[in-house]
């Protein structure tokens, strides 16, 4: 086990990574339209050719995760056998519900449901019906439920039974030594996964903070008329940046424990405001419809390609959903597996499959299915608004009910709070996984993938906006996702080895 109080040591993983993100950041600003050409190629092409393969993966990390649950390794604790949770359980699952929510979600909470309400996802599903309404929710259940959240806790869980069973370090790279062992080409081959797991986090959080940034610059433009441009959401970024950094120097039990608070408190503000201020019984009863039909099409959900009709709507949905989840899931289980020892395996799968999908399924419920019913029963043109810009969904919709000034003042500053303690977390997270897995990273190391994480996203949003985040998490999950794979082969490997007879 490495010890904590020994001082953090930059290696390869740090130089060589930096340096590749670095050098993007120089290319997009000095030639944006060639970056965006490149990217927009590549873009085609990974979804063409690998679409597939995101799709079977996620599909098999679900079946995987609840085999686990269910057969004698459930029993397994993820930590000595005698050890027990950390946390008490409503405190573990206050924990998962700050991680189920985050900005994503409040951009396509909305944002979502109505686009697909405007383009169905099936050529044969009428535009602006009931039908397209009741199929638009059921697909946006789809992509914030247990597919997504599977990707975090599969990471999650091999990071957690290396750390707290084996005593072992939380870089992705140690969850593959098993496989690796001692041979010649171990070291190289170690940084190698480590740095392809530190780029695919920084494009995963670049993709977040991009999505936030079009969003804050959206409701700016709503409420307040301030101009909808790419160097508007620059000067968003250099603001947000230096505010996650001055985070960043508070350290983690102020800054971020002090934020995290605060959005809790006010997504549920918004969210109880709205879920009572809005069409109450039509939002239960989407609820309800919505995850009947969630459950009876998870299968053909799961594993629907469209190579007869030559369509994109998979690709440009589903493909890059589960792209992102992958890309970002280093960040997100890292925060998952650490609130997760003395847990079991089937505590644990349970929790994190149920607690954070539900908390998001709710949270469209709420806000889409107002929109929603605001479109279908009293007349407006949400879907329309939205159609032509996505980044104003929730203001539009604020418009629509009482104290909307208010609504959409509170919902920039959770984004941009959001935003700051993703952020931070994030950078704390790359920093420990570029200096050998320290609890402890030094600070100029947090600035410098602070500054990083700022400068690739105002690159993407420059070059090529939403399109541009889109290619960088496709992009970077690829690999990652193969890594995944061997990873949950090495921990199914290991948990045979384990004598589950003796576990209580």
């Amino acid at each position: 086990m490495k010890d904590s109080t020994q001082k953090p040591r930059l290696n390869r993983v740090f130089y060589i990574s930096a340096s590749l993100i670095a050098l993007l950041v120089l290319f997009g600003a000095i030639a944006p339209t060639v970056f965006s050409s490149i990217a927009g190629s590549i873009f085609n092409f990974t979804t063409r050719s690998f679409g597939w393969f995101y799709l079977l993966a996620v599909f098999l990390f679900v079946l995987f995760l609840i085999f686990l649950a269910f057969s004698k390794y459930g029993k397994i604790r993820l930590g000595k056998d005698d050890d027990r949770p950390q946390y008490p359980f409503f405190t573990w699952i206050g924990m998962l519900f700050s991680a189920g929510f985050g900005v994503g979600l409040v951009f396509w909470g909305v944002a979502e449901p109505m686009s697909h309400f405007f383009t169905p996802p099936y050529a044969d599903t009428e535009a602006l019906t009931v039908e397209g309404a009741r199929l638009a929710m059921a697909y946006s259940f789809f992509h914030w439920g247990v597919s997504q959240w599977s990707v975090f806790a599969i990471v999650g869980l091999i990071i957690a039974y290396f750390q707290f069973r084996r005593n072992a370090d939380g870089l992705i790279s140690t969850s593959l030594s098993p496989l690796i062992k001692e041979r010649p080409y171990k070291q190289p081959l170690n940084q190698t996964i480590d740095i392809l797991a530190v780029i695919a986090t920084v494009m995963g959080v670049a993709t977040s903070l991009g999505l936030g940034v079009l969003q804050i610059n959206g409701g700016l433009n709503s409420v307040f008329g301030l101009p909808n441009t790419a160097w508007m959401q620059v000067a968003i970024i250099v603001v947000l940046t230096a505010l996650f950094l001055t985070s960043t120097t508070t350290g983690l039990d102020r800054g971020i424990k002090w934020l995290s608070n605060i959005n809790l408190g006010t997504a549920l503000v918004l969210m109880v405001f709205v879920f009572f201020a809005g069409p109450t019984i039509f939002i239960l009863e989407t609820l309800t419809l919505g995850l009947g039909d969630y459950l009876q099409n998870f299968i053909r959900y799961s594993l629907r390609l469209q190579p007869y009709q030559q369509g994109t709507w998979v690709r440009d949905w589903t493909i890059f959903y589960w792209a992102w989840a992958i890309a970002w899931s280093p960040f997100v289980g890292a925060f998952v597996a650490r609130v997760s020892r003395g847990r079991t395996i089937r505590e644990f799968v349970v929790g994190v499959l149920i607690v954070p999908p539900f908390i998001a399924l709710l949270w469209i419920a709420v806000f889409g299915g107002t929109a929603l019913h605001l479109d279908l029963f009293e007349g407006t043109s949400i879907a329309q608004a939205v159609d032509a810009d996505v980044t104003s969904a929730l203001f539009v919709t604020f418009a629509e009910l009482p104290f909307s000034l208010i609504l959409s003042v509170l919902s920039i500053l959770l984004i941009l709070t959001f935003l700051i303690t993703s952020a931070d977390s994030a950078t704390y997270i790359i920093s420990s996984m570029t200096t050998n897995g320290s609890l402890n990273p030094p600070l100029p190391v947090r600035i410098a993938w602070g500054v990083l994480l700022g400068g690739i996203a105002a690159v993407l949003l420059i070059a090529s906006g939403l399109e541009g985040l889109q290619t960088a998490s496709l992009i970077s999950a690829l690999p990652f996702t193969i890594i995944l794979l061997l990873m949950v082969f090495t921990l199914f490997k290991l948990l045979r080895q384990e004598n589950v007879r003796k576990i209580k």
